[in-house]
């Protein structure tokens, strides 16, 4: 995991959360040239550090969220590997991401920042209908799973490999 994310070394790890609360997710909407990307909070897992740990930490971060304020822990939902060209950029950029999911309740909300934190942009965050964000272009892109993704996880078994983000499926905006 100590890799930059691209070329042919290790894959970076990248932890992010779907936070649900009535049938709404957060994004943090960032402008980029082509357009608005909606990207899911989380980050970069840090060299021996458990991805629970990287996911709190960037929580935190990003969110000034708590996941100790949680009713249940976040859980597993998917993994998605992307390999794709980056603008700017000669080798493919590639990295993991494990998805949890989280359901926040009534009151904790509102304690999410409206902005990203470690951003010196602070790019607005905001909570969107799971039916709207689908349709959006997410980082990472799990669009055509975001319905199942704010019900609560109520299967056995481990997270579902998401097929890959490619340049052919994924563009940088």
């Amino acid at each position: 995991m100590t890799s930059s994310g691209t070329g042919s070394g290790p894959v970076r790890v990248r932890v992010c959360a779907v936070l649900v609360h009535d049938g709404r997710v957060c994004l943090i909407r960032r402008q980029r040239p082509a357009g608005p990307q909606h990207s899911f909070p989380g980050g970069l897992v840090e060299d021996g550090e458990d991805p629970i740990d990287a996911l709190r930490r960037e929580l935190l971060e990003e969110l000034d969220l708590d996941l100790a304020m949680l009713l249940a822990p976040p859980v597993l939902r998917y993994v998605q590997d992307q390999q794709s060209e980056r603008l700017g950029e000669d080798e493919p950029f590639r990295r993991r991401h494990l998805v949890f999911t989280a359901h926040l309740p009534d009151g904790l909300v509102e304690a999410v920042a409206q902005a990203e934190q470690d951003d010196p942009g602070q790019a607005p965050v905001v909570w969107l209908p799971a039916a709207d964000a689908a349709g959006l272009h997410l980082y990472p892109a799990i669009g055509a799973v975001l319905d199942r993704t704010v019900q609560p996880d109520t299967a056995a078994g481990g997270p579902v490999l998401l097929p890959a983000m490619t340049g052919a499926t994924y563009r940088w905006r």
